[in-house]
């Protein structure tokens, strides 16, 4: 699944690419993802111009002058700017011609991407208004993740995952974040300190920050998706030796979200 970096380089690339562009026409070729495609969008998005792209969590927000396209990847979901010659795949659900000829298609195999139309504040949409605050914005730091865990007995993995509580934070990340943290990822949210929350709150900026830097594979091809550029020290690693310690990284299930960390060195 593209998680927040993915999701924020895939917008820095569409922000390049459709910044200016004006929409001639709208073809939709399946009727739903994870929800139905807006039909209106036939009406709603030919003569508008796409003015910036946005984000919000992993959800990309179009700016089309008299709207907001809302748009979610899912698990496999890939946004490409073709050529107007260029055939669609079968996986091509949706597409956006531009006046130019050039056309932007939402490749997706496993429909879980949604596409969303709102006329309103893309943040009031009821699948954007609750959720939390951006992890790489001043609003997300130690002091927050302190007050927000108190009463959570829930483990510290599942809460940096809620969207509720950060926007954006999905498995990889959280396991990488609680290793460079020092922190098991099975404790209870309410258990942490506050120099434990200060420096969770640090490595999750800062295992996001690298993975924008460093640039980002994700891709899906006809049948295939490779993504995240990270070397990583503990996911996809279960019984593997710890990068720190050289130990053996332990492998659980929280959440029914594959969990790897290192007994010693993550209290």
């Amino acid at each position: 699944m593209p998680e927040l970096p993915e999701v924020e380089l895939t917008r820095r690339r569409l922000e390049r690419e459709l910044t200016g562009k004006r929409i001639d026409r709208v073809v939709i070729r399946a009727p739903k993802l994870r929800f139905p495609i807006p039909q209106d969008l036939h009406d709603s998005l030919p003569g508008r111009t796409v003015r910036s792209v946005g984000r919000r969590g992993k959800y990309l927000l179009f700016d089309c002058e008299t709207g907001w396209l809302i748009v979610h990847l899912g698990m496999t979901g890939f946004l490409r700017l073709h050529a107007g010659t260029t055939p669609p795949g079968k996986h091509d659900h949706l597409e956006i011609v531009f006046a130019d000829g050039a056309v932007l298609r939402f490749h997706d195999p496993r429909k879980f991407g949604t596409v969303a139309w709102t006329t309103d504040s893309p943040v009031a949409h009821p699948l954007l208004a609750g959720i939390g605050p951006e992890p790489l914005t001043a609003a997300f730091d130690g002091t927050y993740l302190f007050t927000v865990s108190r009463t959570r007995r829930v483990a510290v993995k599942q809460l940096i995952m809620n969207a509720a509580i950060v926007a954006g934070v999905g498995n990889i990340y959280a396991n990488e974040a609680l290793f460079r943290a020092g922190i098991r990822p099975d404790r209870p949210a309410s258990s942490l300190g506050r120099a434990e929350c200060e420096r969770l709150a640090h490595t999750v900026r800062e295992v996001l920050r690298e993975s924008i830097d460093q640039g980002s594979t994700y891709r899906v091809e006809e049948e295939t998706v490779a993504y995240h550029p990270l070397d990583f020290a503990v996911y996809g690693r279960g019984k593997g030796a710890c990068t720190c310690c050289g130990g053996a990284l332990e492998e659980i299930r929280l959440g029914n979200r594959s969990t790897v960390f290192c007994p010693r060195c993550q209290q």
